[in-house]
């Protein structure tokens, strides 16, 4: 009778989309490399043995480096989720896993913290537009330094450079001011991000399906592709090992 019942959750599980490699993977790179190579939900264990959902796109542009392993680390595309939170849920992480969320900072800090990572910026508008921005290097530091962030190598795929501004800057939110403006720019551009004197980039802004000049910046924008006032149909920041 006990086996019936862990066969019959498992089915269930497995129809659902749930995945599981035979070992603890530390980030969507070791799922790849375990065979998995379809696109979807795994749990991941960037801080030992507490298993984190997470959504691995195991994406192919041609490039053989940029095959397999991503771990996407944010992700906008329906504006279901309400991105407008406290500092506890950006430390920890929020939103559904299938459609719309955020991995948490203290995940992004143990996944870099001994692990060199590229990340990649997919974007899309409500025209079909497609555009990414690369970069070769990325982390994250520690609370104790404000989960500041650091990027490098930027290559260019149609998006143009948001990013480059916020290197350096540790992340705010409206209950947490550490940007480098004179008030609170989570609070003025209704975000969570690594803001600087504000932004250029504002991923966790207000989902505003398209172009909407009526309040300046509050969206989900990306400026160096489509402005201030333009806010993205789908945002998916992700990240990679690099060997």
């Amino acid at each position: 009778m006990a086996m019936f019942m862990c066969l019959a959750v498992l089915s269930t599980l497995l129809m659902c989309g749930w995945t599981q490699t035979a070992s603890n993977p530390f980030d969507c790179s070791d799922v790849y490399n375990s065979g998995q190579t379809a696109s979807g939900i795994y749990s991941i264990y960037p801080a030992g043995d507490v298993p984190v959902s997470v959504y691995c796109e195991m994406i192919s542009d041609g490039n053989a480096a940029d095959r397999g392993g991503w771990t996407v680390i944010q992700r906008r595309m329906d504006g279901s989720v309400n991105f407008y939170r406290p500092w506890d849920p950006y430390k920890r992480g929020f939103g559904n896993i299938e459609s719309e969320y955020w991995l948490g900072l203290e995940n992004m800090y143990q996944l870099t913290l001994t692990r060199y990572y590229k990340l990649r910026v997919d974007l899309e508008d409500f025209e079909g537009n497609k555009a990414f921005a690369q970069y070769s290097s990325f982390s994250v530091d520690g609370e104790a330094a404000g989960y500041e962030l650091h990027i490098s190598g930027f290559t260019d795929g149609g998006a143009g450079d948001s990013l480059l501004d916020h290197n350096g800057y540790m992340f705010s939110t409206f209950d947490k001011d550490q940007d480098a403006y004179a008030t609170n720019c989570a609070k003025r551009y209704l975000g969570g991000f690594w803001y600087s004197a504000c932004h250029h980039t504002n991923p966790n802004g207000v989902y505003l399906w398209g172009e909407d000049p009526t309040y300046y910046a509050i969206g989900n924008v990306w400026s160096s592709w489509k402005g201030y006032a333009v806010g993205m149909k789908s945002i998916s920041i992700k990240i990679k090992r690099v060997p």
